[in-house]
């Protein structure tokens, strides 16, 4: 009766384990597709520099499709162990457990790597003038694109400032996009009557900021540790569920096995006459 007791609590915790790396799993996707727009733009736009090299070697073990795929494969497993648990089914339980070392050793490789340190500096970030001088220009309408969008999702605008724009093109305002309020002919307007209305911070800073990390790749690794955290637990539970079921088993086979017990054969008193 202890070991069905036992057996029970197993599963239940087991099945709360399976529902929280569900949710994990989505909630590293999502972070993951968020941090890996916002790097697009970034390497488009600090293309060929230091800033570059610096910005792979910190976010790319974050949004590797390697990471992507884990995350894909753990929602996978952790179906497969529901029904294992649901089910008692060794064979189910037995590639659950191997399938969490496995997901767990990647995951702690990727973490490993994400921790190094990028090697940049503020300094790197002057790199990036000369990247304005493409923009506006017919055959470089992603690069143009990616300073609108970068300046409009970032809050930014130019490089260190905004006369970065008329001192690198031959533009007598910056773009749109600096805009608080953004409008046609935003720009212009602020150009003459109000500098307020244009981002006074330069690009260049929010992008060191974000190589060197954000609360979005802080966050991803949070869940990263959690979800090691809670592999470790599972696969502690998941070995305790397969030595209770395989005890149980052998328990329920040797009981099968045991000869009868031996009936007396009483033989009938007979009648006197």
């Amino acid at each position: 009766m202890a070991r069905e007791h036992a057996v029970r609590c197993l599963r239940h915790l087991l099945h709360a384990l399976n529902l929280l790396f569900l949710l994990m799993a989505v909630c590293v996707l999502g972070v993951a597709a968020w941090i890996r727009d916002s790097l697009n733009s970034i390497l488009t736009l600090a293309a060929h520099t230091r800033l570059e090299e610096a910005a792979i070697l910190t976010y790319s073990p974050a949004v590797h499709p390697v990471i992507i795929a884990a995350s894909c494969l753990l929602i996978l497993v952790a179906m497969v162990g529901y029904c294992g648990t649901l089910r008692c089914n060794l064979l189910l339980l037995s590639w659950y457990f191997c399938s969490l070392l496995v997901i767990f050793c990647v995951e702690l490789a990727s973490a490993v790597w994400s921790y190094e340190e990028p090697s940049v500096q503020r300094s790197d970030m002057i790199s990036l003038k000369p990247r304005l001088h493409n923009f506006g220009l017919q055959h470089h309408q992603w690069l143009t694109h990616t300073w609108n969008h970068f300046q409009t999702e970032f809050q930014c605008c130019g490089v260190i400032y905004f006369t970065d724009w008329l001192e690198m093109t031959e533009m007598e305002w910056p773009p749109d996009s600096c805009c608080t309020n953004q409008y046609p002919g935003c720009a212009r307007h602020a150009h003459f009557h109000d500098l307020s209305d244009l981002y006074q911070e330069g690009c260049g800073p929010k992008i060191y900021s974000f190589i060197r990390g954000t609360k979005q790749l802080h966050f991803l690794r949070f869940l990263g540790v959690s979800m090691g955290v809670a592999q470790i637990l599972a696969m502690a539970l998941t070995l305790t569920l397969l030595w209770a079921l395989c005890f149980g088993q052998s328990s329920a086979k040797l009981g099968s096995q045991m000869p009868p017990a031996a009936l007396e054969d009483s033989a009938p008193s007979g009648a006197t006459v």
